[in-house]
């Protein structure tokens, strides 16, 4: 089931559609579809049974509408999910960076050297006054500190960056209301 092409980027949960992967069609999501992607994003660990059995469905069915959503793109894989604090890293700081667009090339240039910094965890790109966000985790302030110098302040084309610490997290999902 195909709906016509829609103006958003992932799920329009009104018009139950949502865009294929690398496409601009949308895949119509039932009722069924809906409730197995409720209790997959809850526990991604739960077996194609388990999957079944909580949501009404034969196994057969549960495996190939998994198998559907997969291929559609929409379930695009499991993640461990890791206490970094647990870990030892105590401190995260959310770098919001300006860049100096004069340069050609700067946020692809900046980017890949992000990448390449083992304590740069996430890297967002935004439009507007803040080009990128880079979330950087450290062991502790001396830690961070070090990285900063060494690493965040060498990247090129910054103009301005403001480091916010992170003190508490509130939320933190990537569930979708289905």
């Amino acid at each position: 089931m195909v709906c016509r092409e829609l103006p958003c980027f992932a799920i329009n949960v009104k018009l139950s559609c949502v865009k294929l992967l690398d496409s601009k069609m949308f895949m119509q999501l039932d009722d069924q579809d809906r409730r197995l992607l409720r209790f997959y994003q809850e526990d991604p660990s739960l077996s194609a049974a388990a999957l079944a059995e909580r949501t009404d469905m034969t196994r057969a069915t549960c495996w190939r509408r998994l198998e559907k959503l997969t291929a559609a793109g929409i379930i695009q894989g499991r993640r461990a999910v890791i206490d970094w604090v647990r870990l030892g890293y105590e401190v995260e700081v959310s770098l919001r960076i300006t860049l100096d667009k004069t340069q050609a090339g700067a946020f692809d240039t900046v980017i890949a050297q992000a990448r390449d910094i083992p304590e740069v965890i996430e890297i967002q790109t935004f439009l507007g006054r803040i080009d990128l966000r880079l979330s950087v985790i450290a062991r502790d302030m001396r830690h961070y500190q070090d990285i900063y110098r060494s690493r965040i302040l060498t990247l090129p084309h910054i103009a301005d960056l403001e480091p916010l610490m992170r003190v508490a997290t509130i939320k933190q999902t990537e569930s979708l209301p289905l």
